[in-house]
């Protein structure tokens, strides 16, 4: 059972972390740097926890992103 479950979490941080790149691909940045992308997401992330209007505004640009893929 134990060896089943690892094996299931494991696929799931596989799964997750595919879903993560794809939204790389879909910003647009698939070609840059791994430690622009990273430095990105760390600025991004203290920006949006320091601030709920920054965190919103980041939101809504994503929430079009997507909404923009259905279309």
């Amino acid at each position: 059972m134990d060896r089943s479950r690892r094996s299931d979490d494991r696929k799931k941080d596989t799964r997750e972390k595919i879903a993560l790149g794809g939204l790389i691909v879909k910003a647009g940045l698939r070609y840059e740097k791994r430690a622009l992308l990273l430095g990105m997401l760390i600025d991004a992330g203290e920006r949006a926890r320091a601030s709920e209007a920054e965190r919103e505004r980041l939101a809504a640009i994503g929430t079009k992103a997507f909404s923009d893929e259905r279309e």
